[in-house]
């Protein structure tokens, strides 16, 4: 049954959502020199507006997993994106630097000084694709928290996405900010101006899942966006930390969500699913809940089935096996999971291949072209071939295409959601 929930706000929201063991704020690395020619070219003036900045489509932006490159053992992206077809990642995250009205990394890094992330973010448009940047997380002091007025806080902003020259940003809103009714208030209001003034930005709004979607704050955070007329790309849900047994709590709290949505916003059931999002941790969570492979590939399910407007996941930072226990416990660095490298990754590749951008995208770097017709047979789909978006193949006198990175994924069983394109006959 689904909780109601409470005319005014309770001691604790239910569930409280822990992060600090993998979203911990760790002093940045330390970068040599020889990085430095990388990153003049990013560091340079950004453009005034990102939507100047050439992106790549929506879909991609709305699978990003999350990335932490300043902390746990940060992965090399480029790697991640040769090993996967992902294309864009979550960085992670802004914070105020001190008490101060100023944007930093983890709270500790201006980005006016940051070297680490600009050579991250050359690395991964080099290779075709795009970063978004998360604002907020669990702990920590947001900008809304000590940037006096929406329009202050969307100033600090404002300075990321033009220093970075982004397309896509994601406001992370929980525990503690989330409590702070004016802290809110100036978040949303920020977004909200960024949305105004960045044509074609793509926004996030990341928030605190529960059993019955999302809790007290969490619908106040709702009725704050909608009291000023803002509507961003998706909210997105984090569906874990909170007594969730698998993939069947986390569909029924996005069910419930979506009820949640449509309540208050006026909206119908397909509207509210196209406006809504998932964003879930792979492995052991904080709560000792555990989420495996099988539970990504549910949830991806649901998602595609109805339309969601977002999956993701924290982190890449986690998305590989522990070296010897597989379970040590908790990690920032690894899964404690049994899995191959990069696992989950791949679930957020196939929701971007299900997914169809809704905002104009670049030329697609992976080279593909147009699917075949007919005609000739392409070479012979191998099982033991790894193949990226745009590869041809045959199978049974038929001809496909791949949609995205796969291995091992038989032509003729993909379906409607699956990697491969059935392009027709061919002899």
């Amino acid at each position: 049954m689904e909780r109601a929930l409470p005319p005014h706000p309770p001691a604790v929201d239910v569930p409280a959502h822990r992060r600090r063991p993998r979203r911990a704020l760790a002093v940045a690395l330390s970068v040599f020199g020889l990085l430095a020619g990388a990153v003049a070219a990013v560091t340079a003036s950004g453009p005034a507006n990102a939507a100047t900045t050439a992106g790549i489509g929506s879909n991609w932006y709305a699978s990003a997993p999350y990335l932490m490159p300043e902390d746990n053992s940060p992965p090399d992206a480029a790697a991640v994106m040769d090993a996967t077809g992902q294309k864009a990642f979550q960085l992670a995250f802004i914070l105020a630097q001190g008490s101060s009205c100023s944007p930093a990394w983890g709270g500790t890094s201006s980005i006016d000084s940051d070297t680490t992330m600009p050579a991250v973010i050359q690395t991964v448009r080099a290779k075709g694709g795009d970063v978004s940047v998360s604002v907020g997380g669990y702990g920590g002091t947001k900008l809304g928290q000590t940037c006096g007025t929406p329009e202050a806080t969307a100033a600090a902003y404002q300075k990321v996405v033009t220093k970075y020259g982004l397309k896509a940003i994601d406001f992370d809103l929980e525990e503690p900010e989330y409590e702070n009714t004016a802290a809110i208030h100036n978040e949303i209001g920020a977004a909200r101006i960024l949305q105004q003034n960045n044509p074609g930005i793509y926004i996030s709004i990341t928030t605190a899942g529960t059993n019955a979607g999302t809790g007290w704050f969490g619908t106040q955070m709702l009725l704050e966006a909608k009291s000023q007329g803002f509507t961003p790309d998706n909210y997105s849900i984090m569906p874990f930390d909170g007594g969730f047994a698998g993939a069947a709590a986390q569909t029924d709290a996005l069910v419930k969500f979506n009820q949640i949505l449509q309540s208050t916003f006026g909206w119908n059931e397909a509207t509210a699913y196209a406006h809504e999002g998932v964003s879930m941790m792979n492995g052991r969570t904080d709560a000792a809940e555990y989420f495996r492979q099988a539970d990504f590939q549910t949830v991806l399910d649901f998602a595609t089935a109805h339309k969601l407007a977002r999956y993701t996941y924290w982190s890449v930072n986690r998305d590989r096996q522990c070296p010897g226990t597989v379970d040590p416990g908790l990690s920032g660095s690894c899964s404690s999971v049994a899995q191959n490298d990069w696992d989950f990754t791949k679930f957020t590749v196939r929701f971007a291949g299900a997914t169809p951008p809704t905002t104009p995208s670049s030329p697609s770097p992976t080279g593909s072209s147009s699917p075949s017709t007919g005609g000739t047979c392409n070479p012979a789909w191998l099982a033991t071939t790894t193949y990226v978006a745009g590869d041809k193949v045959s199978y049974s006198g038929h001809n496909y295409h791949a949609k995205w990175w796969t291995l091992n994924e038989n032509p003729s069983a993909s379906g409607q959601w699956g990697v491969w394109a059935d392009d027709g006959p061919c002899a």
